[in-house]
C-alpha cells in the first residue's frame, strides 16, 4: 500500500510553518501506525510473486494459538537492571588485556574445558583455573563500583 504524505502547506495556506511542520509530524506517525498494524504487501512484477510481511503488532490469541512462548510477566524494573548489568559487564570486559579476554571467550563463549584450554596454551589445569578466577574477581570490582 502506497502512501503520500499530505502537503499541509498548500491544504492549508494561512497556517503557520510550526502547525505544518506538527501536521506533518502527526501523519507520518498516523501512517507507521498503519504499517505496524497491518502488515505490507510487496508485488514483485518481474518474479509474478505477491508478498505479505506480517505487522510487527501481533494479538495475544493468535500468538497462543501457535503456541509461541512469551512472558507476560515481564518486569521492567528487573529487565532494566538486567540491561544495566550487562552494559557494565561489557565496560568491565573491554578493560581486560587479550590474554585475559581470550580465555574468558574460550571457557565462556566456546564451550573449552580449563583442561582443554589449558592444553591448547601449554598450561597446567591449574594455571588457567588461576588466571580463571583473578579475571572473574577483577570484572567483578569493576562491575561492583
Amino acid at each position: 500500500m502506497s502512501y503520500k504524505i499530505t502537503n499541509f502547506a498548500k491544504v492549508y495556506p494561512t497556517a503557520s510553518p510550526e502547525v505544518v511542520s506538527v501536521l506533518k509530524q502527526s501523519e507520518r506517525k498516523m501512517q507507521n501506525q498503519r504499517k505496524l498494524k497491518f502488515g505490507k504487501i510487496y508485488i514483485n512484477n518481474e518474479e509474478e510473486e505477491v508478498r505479505f510481511i506480517k505487522s510487527r503488532e501481533d494479538s495475544l490469541e493468535r500468538l497462543g494459538e501457535n503456541e509461541v512462548q512469551f512472558s507476560i510477566d515481564t518486569n521492567v524494573e528487573e529487565e532494566a537492571m538486567r540491561n544495566l548489568m550487562i552494559q557494565n559487564l561489557r565496560e568491565a570486559m573491554n578493560q581486560l588485556n587479550s590474554e585475559e579476554l581470550e580465555l574468558i571467550y574460550a571457557l565462556f563463549y566456546q564451550g573449552y574445558t580449563e583442561m582443554k584450554y589449558a592444553k591448547k596454551i601449554g598450561l597446567s589445569q591449574k594455571g588457567v583455573n588461576k588466571r580463571k578466577k583473578k579475571i572473574l574477581d577483577k570484572l567483578h570490582k569493576k562491575i561492583k563500583v
